[in-house]
């Protein structure tokens, strides 16, 4: 069935893959701080899937090169400028070509229909350092980035 999810003037809906996130991570970074215009940023995280060219064609881009060193694009709905989604330049794949099966698309927290309290109280919180609100007690919290786990790789 998948999740919903829209931009703040509907022109931008689509359906991820999953019902719910495979991991959810609440960002303190002042990038993160940049973009949401608030204390910190939500990234869900999804199997990779590709927009139809009929939503794909209502966004904008900016790219950017972030602390690890990849390359992130973010998509903007171009009618009202919310951020939907980003993904990294390494996981998209050639034209024509399937996605790896491990790689990974982040849907921005606020987008999501169904996103609830219990999702946000199983956030990783990361660049907490750069923390300007408190983090709860008893979460999962890197000062910086959390070690690069994906959900969909085994050990």
């Amino acid at each position: 069935m998948g999740m919903k999810a829209r931009c703040q003037c509907s022109k931008v809906q689509f359906t991820a893959p999953t019902d719910k996130p495979l991991v959810t991570y609440i960002c303190h970074c002042t990038e993160c701080r940049h973009q949401s215009s608030s204390a910190f940023g939500i990234s869900t995280i999804f199997p990779y899937f590709e927009l139809p060219d009929s939503v794909f064609s209502l966004l904008s881009s900016h790219t950017r090169f972030t602390l690890k060193g990849r390359w992130m694009e973010c998509f903007f709905c171009k009618s009202c400028g919310a951020r939907v989604m980003h993904r990294f330049r390494d996981v998209v794949p050639a034209p024509g070509e399937d996605p790896s099966p491990t790689a990974i698309i982040n849907i921005k927290g606020g987008c999501l229909e169904g996103l609830n309290r219990d999702m946000l109280r199983q956030a990783i919180h990361v660049w907490c350092k750069e923390a300007i609100v408190d983090i709860p007690e008893g979460v999962e919290r890197w000062d910086e980035g959390a070690p690069g786990v994906n959900p969909l790789q085994s050990s």
